[in-house]
C-alpha cells in the first residue's frame, strides 16, 4: 500500500485526499453507501451495521448501529442508503421484510427511528428521492413497491409489478416523478409516483432476472441495467420506445452497476458470483474493461463512487469482510495485456486479420500473398485524446474475400434441411441420405451411406437375388463386372449336357458364377461334394495370390458398356477354328435342374472372367455366415467418422452418429462426440437453421448435448385481464374466471398458435395480429399500448 499514489481533489471548497486502502470488517458486507460530504461510509450486512470515517490514510470506525442485548432481524440488512440531502438520515432493507429508518442525530445510543412492516417478504432495495427529504421507495421479493412518507407511519402508495420479485428501484435524477424498477422476469418498468395503478412503460431488457439499474447523472434518458445474462445494457428512455444504445458483455452475472461521475461513457460493475473483481467499462468499447480492481478475494457485494463529482475514488464492500477504497490511477489495465492481433474465418470463407496499426503502417509496401484478391479494408476508430488508455488497443482490420461463388455453402444448408436422421428404418435412412448427397454432387458421401447400409442392415432387408459372390485373384484393382444374362433363354436340356469337365488336363478360362442361394457348378472329380444336397455359397480358388477378394455383384446395376454374351443355339458348338481363348462361355449348369433353386431365383447370373490358372472346387457348406457381423467393421466406421471430421465435414460425422446410434456410439469417446456435436450445432445456428439444430440436440447421443434444449424452457403465463400469473394448467384464470387466450381481434378462444405483446399482454391468432398491425400500431384490445410484431 505504501507504493500506491495519492490523489487530492478540490470539490466546491472541500478537498478529497486519499489513496488505495482497505480495512477488515467484522462480518461480510451486503451493501455500502456514502454520505453527502464523502467523508463517511456506512456498511451493512446480516451481522454488521457500522459507519466508518474515510481519512487520508485509513478507515476509522465511528459508530456501531447494532445495539441491544438481543440480536434482531431488523438489523439483518440486505441494502442500505444514505440520504443525499440529510446527512443524519439512513434507511435499511431488512431480510424479514421490514424497512427501517435511522436518525443519527438522536442523542440516545439507539438510532432507530421508524419501522415499516408492510412487505411480506425480503426487501431487496431502498431508495431516497433525490430532492424530497421525506420520500422513501422500497422494492420487495413479494413483487410490490411501496412509497413511504417519513412523516407518516404507513405507505402512501403501493405499486404492483405483476411479477414474482422486485430486484431494484431507482428514482430518476432528472424527472421528479419517475422511477425505474427491475424484475425477476427480465422486465424493466417505468412508473409515475402519482399513478400507482399502472406503469408508464414496460419492456424486456434481459434474458433472465434484472438485478440492478442506474440512471445516468448527466444524460436524462440513459438507464443502465445489469442481469443474470452477464450483460450490461444502456437504454435510451427519451425516445418513444426504449432503445438499446450500448451493450457490455461481462463474464458473470451483474450484481451492481454505477455510472462514473464526470465520465459520460464509463460505468462500474461487480458480479454476483464467480468473479471477484470490480470493473470500469467504456460502453463504446464493450469487450475489454478500461480498468480493473483486484483487491477482493470474494464476491463484491456493493460499490459506490465516493463523490458524485469525483471520478477518482471508488468504494467497495465484499463477502471477504473487507472495505476498500480504490484509486482509479492504481487500477490495472486489461487493455495492456490484450492481444492486438486476431484471425477469423467468416461464414462464407472470408478471412479477417487484425493487427497493430503500427505494424500495418510499417508494412505498407508488403507484397500481397496468393489469396489476397483485393486491397485490404481498414477499419479505424477515431479515439478521443482525453479518453484514458487512448491508443493502447488500436488495431487495423484487413479483410480478404474469396472469389464469388467459390465458397458457396448452399450444399451444407440443403444437406442439413433434407437429411433424414430418424423416424425410418436404418436402410431407408441410408438410402435417402445417399440420394440427397448424390443429387448435391457429393458422390463420396453418397457411397459412404450405401456402404453403411450394406454393413448394418439385416440380411432380410436386402433381397438375396441381388447378392452374388465371387472370389477372384488378389490384385490392386477389382475384377470387371460382366453383364447378366437370363437362363430362360437357354435351350432345353442345356443344363443336363453342359457340365463342366475339368478332367484330363482340360483347363478353362471361363467361370460361371450363379446366385448365392443356388447350387454352384461342381467339379465331378471332387467326390466329397458330388451329389451333395447342401447348397454352396462360395468358390475356393487355388491361387498363388496374397489374399482372396470377395466381390458383391448386382445384376440390376451391371455395366452397360460391357458386351452381352449370346448363348449358342446348339448344346454343342459346331466345328470351328480352334482358338486359344474362346470368346464366351460354352458350359453352363442349368439352375432349373437343381432342387434347391426356384424359378424366380434362376432368372439372373453374372459372369466374371478369371485367370486360367484359377481352379475351382465346390464347398459343401458356407465358409461363414451370410455376411460378416457389423461389429467387424466398427473400427473402420470410426476411422471413417474421424476422417470426415478432420476434413471439416462435421455434418457427415454427426449425421452418421445419430443414424447409427448405439451401434457406433460405444466405440467413440464422449468428449470427441461432444466436440463434433457442438461444432455442428454452432454451424447450424450461424446459418439460422434453428429447427435442424434443435433436432440434432434432441437426437444427440451425447448426454452433455441432449440437455441443451432443456434449460430456460419454462414459460410463465399471466392473465391478460387481471394480470395475475396463471396457476392452473388450463387457460381459465383462477382469479377472474375468464379465458386468458382470447383473440383481441376476433374475440374467440385461441386453440392453436397464440402470439402476444410483451408490453401489454394482449394477443391472439398469429394471422389476425399480423393483419391488424399492418394497418395500425395500437393494440387491438384498445388498451392504448403501441404493439410491435417482429
Amino acid at each position: 500500500m505504501e507504493k500506491m499514489s495519492r490523489v487530492t481533489t478540490a470539490l466546491s471548497g472541500s478537498v478529497l485526499t486519499g489513496r488505495t486502502m482497505h480495512c477488515h470488517l467484522d462480518a461480510p458486507a451486503n451493501a455500502i453507501s456514502v454520505c453527502r460530504d464523502a467523508a463517511q461510509v456506512v456498511v451493512a450486512g446480516r451481522s454488521i451495521f457500522k459507519i466508518y470515517a474515510i481519512e487520508e490514510e485509513q478507515f476509522v470506525e465511528k459508530l456501531n448501529l447494532r445495539v441491544g442485548r438481543k440480536p434482531s432481524l431488523n438489523l439483518s440488512c440486505a441494502d442500505v442508503v444514505w440520504h443525499q440531502m440529510d446527512e443524519n438520515l439512513l434507511a435499511t432493507a431488512a431480510t424479514n421484510g421490514v424497512v427501517v429508518t435511522w436518525n443519527l442525530g438522536r442523542p440516545s445510543r439507539n438510532k432507530q427511528d421508524q419501522l415499516f412492516t408492510e412487505h411480506k417478504r425480503t426487501v431487496n432495495k431502498v431508495c431516497f428521492h433525490p430532492t424530497e427529504a421525506h420520500v422513501l421507495l422500497s422494492g420487495s421479493q413479494d413483487g410490490f413497491m411501496k412509497c413511504f412518507d417519513l412523516r407518516r407511519k404507513d405507505s402512501v402508495s403501493t405499486f404492483s409489478g405483476q411479477s414474482e420479485s422486485v430486484r431494484d428501484v431507482q428514482f430518476s435524477i432528472r424527472d421528479y416523478f419517475t422511477f425505474a424498477s427491475t424484475f425477476e422476469n427480465g422486465n424493466v418498468q417505468l412508473w409515475d409516483i402519482r399513478r400507482p395503478d399502472r406503469c408508464e412503460r414496460m419492456f424486456t431488457a434481459h434474458n433472465g432476472p434484472v438485478f440492478c439499474c442506474d440512471w445516468h447523472p448527466e444524460d436524462r434518458g440513459w438507464l443502465a441495467t445489469g442481469g443474470r445474462d452477464k450483460m450490461v445494457k444502456v437504454w435510451d428512455m427519451a425516445t418513444h420506445r426504449a432503445k438499446e444504445v450500448h451493450c457490455v458483455q461481462t463474464i458473470a452475472s451483474v450484481a451492481r452497476v454505477k455510472w462514473r461521475p464526470e465520465c459520460r461513457h464509463h460505468l462500474a460493475t461487480c458480479s454476483m458470483m464467480v468473479d471477484h473483481n470490480v470493473y470500469v467499462w467504456d460502453v463504446r468499447r464493450p469487450f475489454v474493461p478500461a480498468a480493473m480492481f483486484e483487491e477482493h478475494r470474494d464476491v463484491t457485494t456493493g460499490i459506490a463512487w465516493r463523490h458524485p463529482h469525483d471520478p477518482s475514488f471508488l468504494l467497495s464492500g465484499s463477502k471477504d469482510s473487507t472495505l476498500c477504497q480504490h484509486l482509479f490511477r492504481d487500477a490495472s489495465q486489461p487493455v495492456e495485456r490484450a492481444n492486438p492481433e486476431g484471425l477469423c474465418y467468416g461464414l462464407f470463407g472470408d478471412l479477417a486479420f487484425a493487427a497493430k496499426e503500427s505494424l500495418v503502417a510499417t508494412e505498407s509496401g508488403r507484397k500481397p500473398y496468393a489469396g489476397d484478391r483485393r486491397h485490404p479494408i481498414f477499419f479505424k476508430r477515431k479515439l478521443d485524446p482525453a479518453e484514458p488508455f487512448a491508443g493502447l488497443a488500436s488495431s487495423a482490420l484487413n479483410v480478404f474475400e474469396i472469389e464469388p461463388g467459390s465458397g458457396s455453402m448452399s450444399w451444407f444448408v440443403d444437406t442439413a434441411e433434407r437429411y433424414a436422421l430418424a423416424g425410418r428404418p436404418l436402410a431407408e435412412l441410408c438410402d435417402h441420405n445417399a440420394k440427397v448427397a448424390r443429387e448435391l454432387g457429393r458422390n463420396q458421401v453418397a457411397q459412404t451411406w450405401i456402404m453403411l447400409r450394406i454393413i448394418y442392415c439385416s440380411p432380410g432387408l436386402v433381397p438375396t437375388t441381388n447378392l452374388n459372390h465371387s472370389v477372384g485373384k488378389g490384385s490392386s484393382c477389382g475384377l470387371p463386372l460382366m453383364n447378366s444374362f437370363n437362363l430362360k433363354d437357354m435351350a432345353p436340356g442345356l443344363g443336363s449336357e453342359t457340365r463342366l469337365d475339368r478332367s484330363k488336363g482340360d483347363t478353362r478360362s471361363d467361370t460361371v458364377l450363379l446366385d448365392s442361394s443356388a447350387t454352384l457348378i461342381t467339379n465331378e472329380d471332387n467326390e466329397e461334394t458330388e451329389g451333395s444336397d447342401v447348397p454352396t455359397d462360395y468358390l475356393l480358388g487355388d491361387v498363388e495370390g496374397e489374399d482372396d477378394e470377395l466381390y458383391l455383384l448386382d445384376p440390376e446395376h451391371a455395366h452397360s458398356e460391357e458386351p452381352e454374351y449370346v448363348l449358342p443355339q446348339e448344346a454343342f458348338p459346331l466345328r470351328h477354328e480352334i482358338v486359344d481363348t474362346p470368346p464366351g462361355p460354352e458350359h453352363l449348369q442349368d439352375k432349373a435342374d437343381s432342387p434347391h433353386v426356384s424359378g424366380s431365383e434362376a432368372d439372373a447370373a453374372s459372369l466374371v472372367p478369371v485367370d486360367s490358372s484359377f481352379s475351382l472346387i465346390s464347398v459343401s457348406h458356407a465358409l461363414c455366415d451370410s455376411r460378416l457381423p457389423p461389429d467387424f467393421f466398427s473400427a473402420l466406421v470410426c476411422d471413417m467418422l474421424r476422417f470426415y471430421a478432420e476434413q471439416g465435414d462435421v455434418q457427415m460425422a454427426v449425421s452418421v452418429l445419430i443414424v447409427l446410434g448405439e451401434r457406433v456410439r460405444k466405440d467413440i469417446d464422449e468428449q470427441t462426440q461432444e466436440h463434433w456435436y457442438t461444432s455442428y450445432i454452432d454451424l447450424l445456428q450461424r446459418f439460422c437453421l434453428w429447427n435442424v439444430s434443435n433436432q440434432v440436440v434432441k437426437l444427440s447421443t451425447s448426454r452433455a448435448i441432449s440437455c441443451l434444449n432443456q434449460a430456460s424452457t419454462t414459460l410463465h403465463v399471466n392473465c391478460s385481464h387481471c394480470k395475475r400469473p396463471m396457476s392452473s394448467r388450463g387457460w381459465v384464470c383462477d382469479r377472474c374466471r375468464r379465458c386468458a387466450s382470447m383473440c383481441a381481434v376476433c374475440h374467440h378462444v385461441v386453440k392453436g398458435l397464440f402470439v402476444w405483446c410483451q408490453g401489454c399482454s394482449h394477443g391472439g391468432h398469429l394471422q389476425h395480429i399480423m393483419k391488424w398491425l399492418e394497418g395500425s400500431s395500437h393494440c387491438p384490445a384498445g388498451c392504448g399500448h403501441l404493439c410491435e410484431y417482429s
